[in-house]
């Protein structure tokens, strides 16, 4: 296995990797919402068999709301969504490498893949800060990929906070 890999229990039959860019490509849609409220762009989208189940953005200036990631965002829309806490055979696309919180939120949610585009050097968690996803003491595995879009993830950031200077 791949180092800051894991392979998930309930991991999708079939990965067609053909429709990541697509699905990232929305996320990156989600992060320029977030960003035109003022909110640091961030954008999440929660697929299963290639249906989107849940957007989001980051809100938690907006929503008064220190967990409003754009990961928990899309989570909480995609678990209204199918009516149930469990997301089994799903993958989130986000913009940005997890951090502790939304990494948790991943296991509890069971969702089999994760692609992210940029690394966050300073909180991700998911090879950058520590790769938690592969820690032994976790009831649930999940399939990390990251990178994809990285370079328009990581532009739309530095602008954000260029202008915010």
């Amino acid at each position: 296995m791949k180092p800051g890999y894991s392979v998930g229990c309930h991991a999708p039959a079939i990965i067609d990797r053909s429709l990541d860019r697509g699905f990232m490509q929305e996320a990156l849609e989600q992060a320029a919402q977030g960003a035109a409220l003022g909110e640091v762009p961030v954008g999440a989208v929660l697929v299963r068999d290639g249906v989107v189940l849940g957007r989001g953005f980051n809100q938690p200036i907006g929503l008064h709301d220190p967990s409003a990631h754009a990961e928990m965002q899309a989570v909480r829309a995609a678990a209204r969504a199918v009516k149930n806490y469990r997301l089994p055979g799903s993958t989130l696309y986000v913009t940005l490498e997890p951090c502790s919180m939304c990494s948790g939120l991943l296991i509890h949610a069971r969702i089999a893949r994760v692609v992210y585009a940029a690394s966050e050097p300073r909180a991700g968690v998911a090879a950058s800060q520590g790769r938690f996803f592969e820690q032994g003491f976790l009831n649930h595995r999940v399939l990390v990929e990251g990178g994809l879009l990285a370079d328009e993830s990581a532009a739309m950031l530095r602008a954000f906070f260029r202008d915010r200077r």
